[in-house]
């Protein structure tokens, strides 16, 4: 079965090394373009984006108008996206430093083509990732779905196991926005999200009925269970006017609770 066209990303400040890429993809097909920047930090916005396979990484962005003039910050930006796939970095640079060859492998670069070697061309540079492509293993749809259904069910265990212990149990409905809370946050950890909303629409409940059936379970919680356990298992402080924690001090407390035990 032939392969789909590799997705790219270019971050290139050159015009003239812009139109060659250009002319070089589409006389290809195993090649798409899907985004073409002089700006590392638009470029970061293009990855999360579009997703690519492999990045062309100018290492020199001195005619960037919106990004840095180096591009070597982009390496650690990119590890902070948190994407769920590793994609292929090739930096292309008129530098010839091995320490800073050693800064951009230490980094993540898994090549790097110096641009004033005589065989350097844009053909040159697709060549490669499609070679490292095929050098490097691939992970299956199907294997990734099996990764991410075993990730969540750990989750989920370790969250009822600890409701379980404070008395947060399965008849109650506010468990369940509990548990869909908590993992919604750890799963995107670093994300600026509105998690109530995020359940309105799941579960078509309005934003008052799911933080309500989720104070419910705290109360029900602090009534039935022994102080014990209380204080064993929930070791944040709870305000000494209500003697329990606001949904948000409930949730956020497991969050981080969790998050060390996975």
């Amino acid at each position: 079965m032939e392969s789909k066209p590799m997705k790219i990303v270019i971050i290139e400040d050159d015009i003239q090394d812009c139109n060659h890429f250009i002319a070089c993809i589409k006389k290809r097909k195993d090649v798409e373009l899907v985004a073409l920047t002089d700006s590392d930090i638009e470029g970061l916005k293009y990855v999360k984006l579009k997703q690519p396979e492999g990045i062309v990484l100018d290492l020199e962005l001195n005619h960037s108008i919106t990004g840095n003039a180096d591009s070597l910050e982009f390496l650690s930006n990119l590890r902070k996206l948190n994407l769920n796939y590793q994609p292929i970095v090739i930096v292309t640079t008129h530098v010839n430093s091995k320490r800073t060859y050693d800064i951009l492998h230490r980094e993540g670069a898994d090549l790097i083509l110096y641009k004033d070697q005589p065989n350097y061309s844009c053909d040159y540079v697709l060549n490669k990732f499609l070679t490292l492509r095929e050098s490097t293993p691939k992970q299956t749809i199907e294997t990734f779905k099996e990764d991410l259904k075993e990730s969540e069910s750990k989750i989920s265990n370790c969250i009822y196991h600890e409701l379980d212990l404070i008395g947060v149990t399965a008849k109650l409905k506010g468990r369940q926005y509990v548990h869909d809370t908590i993992l919604y946050l750890i799963q995107n950890e670093g994300k600026n999200t509105n998690v109530i909303q995020h359940l309105t629409k799941i579960y078509k409940k309005s934003g008052n009925t799911i933080t309500n059936g989720i104070q419910n379970a705290i109360i029900h919680a602090w009534r039935v269970s022994s102080i014990e356990d209380l204080t064993t298992y929930y070791t944040a402080r709870v305000n000494y006017e209500t003697g329990i924690p606001t949904p948000m001090e409930f949730i956020y407390y497991y969050v981080d609770k969790i998050k060390k035990q996975i």
